[in-house]
């Protein structure tokens, strides 16, 4: 009986502890950045792709527009991903905008809601891209749970800008093909 006594302490010291970090740190928030070699505009242009975004995403499937105009600000998404064998959906709003610098949105789902911020800044045909997250979970289990899980966050954004870097810098598709003029045919008056 004594034991159990002690076991019943420590699961009501671990719960206290649990609750007390979410409590204490409801946010958690991380940085990533890689630099690749390309120009900004190139390196925007294979993020943007939408049929890039499984290769660098870790569990993306698919997106789809709910309201807005797709890549402009208050466009609305349902973004669909898998993790850890579970499907999740969460609502993406893009808050800012400005092609070939920066991208911000807010992601909303049950369990946590998370600002998103990605940047582009070039300098000698190189761009290093930084991303910026801050995470709140919704209720006061979720916000303990999220502040356990920041290292893992943290390493999930630095392995998909990782990944990011790999594809950018492998890229070979010509996101930005030259009019081709004609100049066989002429003109009769």
């Amino acid at each position: 009986m004594k034991y159990l006594k002690y076991v019943l302490y420590i699961v009501i010291v671990l719960i206290l502890v649990f609750i007390g970090k979410g409590l204490i740190s409801p946010t958690v928030s991380y940085e990533s950045e890689v630099v690749v070699n390309k120009p900004a505009k190139e390196a925007w242009a294979v993020m943007q792709d939408e049929s890039n975004l499984p290769k660098w995403i870790k569990g993306f499937k698919k997106s789809e527009l709910i309201s807005g105009t797709a890549n402009t600000v208050g466009a609305v998404s349902k973004i669909y991903v898998e993790d850890q064998g579970q499907d999740m959906v969460m609502e993406e709003t893009i808050t800012a905008i400005k092609s070939n610098e920066h991208l911000a949105m807010t992601f909303t789902m049950d369990f946590m809601n998370m600002d998103y911020d990605i940047s582009f800044k070039e300098k000698d045909g190189k761009t290093t891209i930084t991303s910026k997250s801050s995470t709140i979970g919704n209720g006061i289990i979720n916000k303990s749970m999220v502040s356990f899980m920041s290292g893992l966050m943290k390493t999930q954004e630095d392995e998909n800008l990782n990944s990011l870097k790999k594809l950018i810098e492998e890229n070979t598709k010509d996101y930005f093909p030259k009019a081709v003029i004609d100049t066989t045919s002429t003109s009769v008056e």
